[in-house]
């Protein structure tokens, strides 16, 4: 996580995850593939940037001849630690969960009995600027308008995006505490409407049922582009691609900068062995081309990390998105 802040069916899916089946070198219906079968479990429901990382990764991992079969399952809830309790409780080595920044927050928000520390970290795949946007016909042109009328009205101006405490609810607080909001005023102004996918959330902006919305570039540039949302601004240090007329945060004179970031882990039970199966499988995508394109395709930037540097950088993200969620007054 990269910030900066102003002063500073999942019932029937446990019962197959805790399987018996092992991490074995292919012996047919894969080709060469080291790994049979992989499950990935995208806690979220479709639509949002997990379930098209998901997707992705189901597919890549095919077409690189990496896996046999991957399938996808969603699991969501609760910012996605009903997926991770399912992880955290599973024994089937042959199982990666998507997760990243957002589940890190979630835990802590909904003080999660399931810990990402109980699950085996095998790499980071991916860091995304997140944008602000608003319906084409919204009364707001700039970050000020949007910042002004929430200061003014407070809880009559919504803003929707993923689950509570995820990047989306961080970068809300993080904004008005820019703006000069005091910490216990950020939660009684701001009115979050959280979804657990980013389909969801879409929906609710294009119905225009909410008035602001805030998510990973890549699940509204499309609606931006065909001019069905306005974008107001993205998180990052520079401009995106994609959207090149469209403002940083601090551009628009916001002391705020964050990106997302996205990864998968596996079940806290697997060995050193089975781990390192994984983790091979995972490095020799990130070195495609197939997975390259994919990057290119959706706007994602390459992130890649894995073994002990994953491991020293969670642990170091769940400290920092824990410190952040306490100054935006988001957790105690």
């Amino acid at each position: 996580m990269r910030i900066t802040r102003p002063a500073a069916a999942a019932v029937g899916l446990v019962l197959a995850l805790t399987g018996c089946s092992a991490l074995e070198p292919n012996d047919g219906g894969g080709g060469d593939a080291a790994i049979d079968e992989l499950s990935i479990v995208v806690p979220a429901a479709p639509g949002g940037g997990w379930d098209q990382t998901g997707r992705a990764l189901q597919a890549d991992l095919q077409e690189e001849g990496l896996v046999g079969t991957a399938t996808v399952t969603n699991v969501d809830g609760a910012g996605g630690t009903v997926g991770l309790a399912t992880i955290a409780n599973a024994t089937d080595p042959n199982t990666l969960l998507v997760m990243g920044l957002v589940m890190v927050g979630a835990v802590e928000t909904n003080q999660s009995q399931a810990r990402i520390e109980d699950t085996t970290p095998i790499a980071r795949l991916t860091e995304e600027q997140e944008v602000i946007v608003v319906p084409a016909d919204s009364p707001y042109e700039t970050v000020d308008d949007l910042v002004e009328d929430i200061e003014q009205n407070g809880k009559d101006v919504s803003v929707t995006g993923g689950s509570a405490g995820g990047t989306d609810h961080m970068l809300a607080g993080m904004l008005l505490q820019a703006a000069g909001l005091p910490a216990d005023e950020i939660a009684s102004s701001l009115n979050y409407v959280a979804y657990s996918g980013g389909g969801e959330s879409l929906a609710a902006l294009l119905g225009d049922n909410v008035d602001a919305g805030i998510s990973g570039v890549g699940e509204y540039v499309e609606q931006i582009e065909a001019g069905e949302l306005r974008a107001l601004a993205v998180s990052g240090e520079d401009r995106v691609d994609a959207l090149p007329d469209t403002p940083t945060l601090t551009e628009a004179g916001y002391d705020v900068v964050l990106t997302n970031w996205r990864g998968v882990v596996a079940p806290g039970s697997i060995d050193d062995e089975q781990r390192e199966a994984l983790t091979s499988a995972v490095t020799q995508l990130a070195e495609s081309e197939t997975w390259q394109a994919t990057l290119e395709t959706r706007d994602w930037d390459d992130a890649f990390l894995a073994g002990e540097e994953f491991d020293a950088y969670l642990e170091g993200d769940i400290a920092e998105a824990r410190s952040v969620l306490q100054d935006i007054g988001l957790v105690q």
